[in-house]
């Protein structure tokens, strides 16, 4: 074995199974992991893979509860979701004509049956790719029948060391859910057996911005400032051409890198870059003779970039991705076309990603476990409005796999027509969506920066990019539930209302973290009424449309006309919204929180921070702020409890801007600090829209 490092170790007791839970023969073995869940093995050679792999962080679960009667020739396993039967010692695949002979799983209360080779064509697919206009699919977790396998029987077992060990295919490894229409049970079977997700570093809740454009570090710079001067904030920036003739080193437009980083920083702007995949080192490789010393080297002076081998892989982040490290780059966009590949690279990356700081890797779609390593890409879009409709459909359907962490070029990359409206509507996705990206093809043509615009849509688009800013609070408390519960951020109105599935004018309406409900425009105006004709859906209780107050019970389809000023955008009653005042691009623990609370019901809200950078938060580093809200008919109360945690990473003192939304105004309003009244500070109404 070779030692690729602590970060890689992992615990192999997680891949055994609960041996009170294993049914195994000479060529087969079946293991129940959940009521759900079960695990299907068949080697014609009787050795069955007891490790780790691409996709199983873990078998090691506790023992659900099922049934079994066992006789020298069969087996029927039944748990409160299903009832499997099998004929030992058979193959699972009964054939075309008699697909069930051997084995079955028959799911309980229904007709549905699952069996070897299912097509499972009522299977929801997601979106894992778009290349202009071509949108590839792949299978998800969420299907009309209530179940779904997963092939586990090719890829790479990982071994106590970390190294991967490619299989030989000989043996067939599934897994198969059985679910019904209990989803949310699904997801977190899925969870538990190939790992949660992450935090992603908070700095990635802002704006990234990234141009396929030849810079110097002077006009990147210069570039930086306007956004300053037009109060357009921004966090991150994905730097693409940065290399020279040497792969992997700074070109001479960058000569001074560690002033570039260091004045980024001051800005609270992370650099990232983008790492080209190769298939070899050749000798304008970044530290090719010492490349030279630990890898076997070609008679034509190449060096094979043999993911499979764990000391090449050793030297490339030593030799290669430390040194950009230690110039202070922050996190990394791969730029790969084989998924193969970027599955490898991603696990790679992430392990080793510089000691304890957080993992920020944007890679495409790798498919295997594609919510755990890194945050995804969606490739190339075209300038039009198909691709915010896609946008949308890919931040729904990704939550079907259980991911979260998209990152589209909000605007469109290349070709298409730019229009005002349409920038504008990409604008307000981007607000209200997982994370939020301005990048495009090289030209003055594609304009991202909201200045460039006229002043009308400059200032629409500068208004909901700092409100995305200003609800970076919520956003961040909304992805520690995708990482502690597993629960997506962007969940499809479907999911509530199963019927809306098929429903053109409802489908794309989705939720976006616990409070908000968000009914997408995607659309372009009537041209004589100068307004969106939207229809809506509003699920069940009171609320309110964010922006403007206005009520809308539920249960009901309203139609409504929306100004490129305004989007559908709606929070249930007694909502609590924390907003963060801090100015422009700095996204860490505010001093200073806006609370927005609308009447109707009692409610509590627990806005989680921690330090955003490293993974402390995993030890029980982190902070929890407990904010609840009684409402009587004339009388609203309002209390922030005393925080619990790591109070160290808060701010000294905090300030406080207690908004009540919808609300009358009234003359008696008291204050109290641990039981002492204090003066109340009026503060000015929100200022309209625009």
């Amino acid at each position: 074995m070779y030692d690729l490092g602590e970060n890689f170790k992992n615990d192999i007791s997680k891949a055994v199974s609960n041996p009170e839970c294993i049914f195994t023969g000479q060529n087969y073995r079946i293991t129940v992991l959940t009521e759900r869940l079960l695990r299907l093995e068949y080697s014609p050679t009787g050795i069955f893979n007891n490790n780790l792999t691409q996709l199983v962080a873990n078998r090691n679960f506790s023992k659900p509860k099922f049934s079994f009667k066992e006789n020298e020739q069969s087996l029927m396993i039944t748990t409160p979701y299903f009832e499997l039967t099998y004929l030992k010692g058979k193959p699972f695949d009964g054939g075309k004509l008699q697909p069930t002979k051997y084995l079955s799983i028959k799911l309980n209360g229904t007709d549905k049956v699952w069996y070897y080779n299912h097509p499972e064509v009522r299977n929801f697919k997601y979106k894992i790719a778009m290349d202009k206009n071509k949108i590839k699919t792949d299978k998800s977790l969420y299907s009309l029948d209530g179940f779904v396998s997963i092939d586990d029987s090719l890829g790479y077992n990982i071994l106590e060391n970390g190294e991967l060990s490619k299989k030989d295919g000989s043996s067939i490894d599934i897994y198969v859910f059985m679910y019904n229409k209990d989803f949310y049970y699904c997801l977190n079977d899925y969870f538990n057996l190939t790992g949660y997700p992450d935090m992603l570093p908070r700095y990635a809740l802002g704006v990234t911005l990234t141009k396929d454009a030849i810079y110097d570090q002077y006009s990147l710079v210069r570039s930086i400032q306007k956004y300053e001067e037009h109060g357009v904030p921004i966090s991150c920036y994905v730097l693409k051409n940065w290399e020279s003739n040497v792969l992997y080193e700074f070109n001479n437009n960058y000569k001074e890198i560690d002033k570039l980083v260091k004045y980024l920083n001051s800005k609270y702007i992370k650099l990232g870059l983008t790492l080209k995949d190769t298939d070899s080192f050749l000798p304008n490789t970044y530290n090719y003779d010492l490349l030279k010393q630990y890898l076997p080297t070609l008679q034509d002076g190449k060096i094979n970039f043999n993911l499979n081998d764990s000391k090449t892989m050793d030297a490339f982040l030593k030799l290669i991705i430390h040194p950009l490290y230690a110039k202070n780059i922050n996190f990394f966009q791969l730029d790969s076309s084989n998924s193969d590949r970027v599955s490898i690279l991603s696990y790679y990356l992430y392990k080793d990603y510089n000691k304890n700081i957080r993992p920020f890797i944007i890679t495409p779609n790798p498919k295997i476990v594609p919510h755990k390593y890194s945050t995804l890409y969606s490739g190339k879009s075209i300038v039009n409005w198909s691709t915010l409709k896609d946008i949308a459909k890919f931040n729904i359907s990704g939550a079907d796999m259980g991911i979260s962490y998209w990152n589209h070029d909000f605007g469109g990359t290349t070709d298409g027509e730019e229009e005002a409206e349409l920038y504008t509507r990409f604008m307000q996705l981007g607000t209200f969506s997982p994370l939020f990206r301005l990048g495009s093809d090289e030209s003055h043509y594609y304009k991202r920066e909201p200045w460039k615009w006229g002043i009308s849509t400059s200032q629409i688009a500068t208004y909901f990019i700092n409100l995305r800013y200003r609800l970076i609070p919520y956003v961040y408390t909304e992805y520690y539930k995708y990482y502690k519960f597993g629960k997506p951020i962007t969940e499809p109105i479907y999911y509530r209302y199963p019927e809306l599935f098929d429903d053109v004018l409802y489908n794309e309406n989705y939720f976006f973290g616990s409070t908000f409900y968000v009914c997408p425009i995607l659309h372009k105006k009537d041209p004589i009424m100068n307004r969106v004709i939207h229809k809506l859906y509003i699920p069940d209780g009171l609320w309110y449309d964010y922006f403007t107050g206005k009520k809308y019970p539920g249960n009901k389809r309203y139609v409504s006309f929306y100004k490129e000023n305004e989007y559908p955008v709606f929070v249930k009653s007694g909502s609590i919204i924390p907003l963060s005042m801090n100015n422009s691009n700095n996204t860490s623990i505010p001093k200073k929180l806006e609370i927005q609370v609308f009447p109707g019901s009692s409610n509590t809200y627990s806005i989680y921070e921690d330090d955003g950078e490293t993974n402390n938060y995993k030890n029980g580093e982190y902070a929890i702020t407990n904010i609840e809200y009684k409402y009587e008919k004339n009388n609203y109360t309002l209390t922030i409890l005393p925080t619990q945690g790591k109070l160290s990473i808060l701010p000294e003192k905090r300030d406080y801007v207690i908004r009540f939304k919808n609300t009358k105004p009234t003359t008696v309003v008291k204050s109290y600090i641990n039981g002492q009244p204090i003066e109340n500070k009026k503060i000015k109404k929100n200022a309209d829209l625009l």
